[in-house]
């Protein structure tokens, strides 16, 4: 066993911190969207 696999400085889940990732990066995505979804219709 490597010095890494024993002085590990995270141990929460991996999966929890992929879909909070996943989440933020969606909740952008969707906001930049929706602003722009509304300045199409305002300026149309």
């Amino acid at each position: 066993m490597n010095e890494f696999e024993k002085n590990v400085q995270s141990k929460r889940n991996d999966a929890v911190d992929s879909a909070v990732g996943f989440i933020v990066s969606f909740g952008f995505f969707a906001t930049m969207f929706i602003i722009a979804t509304v300045i199409h219709f305002v300026g149309a």
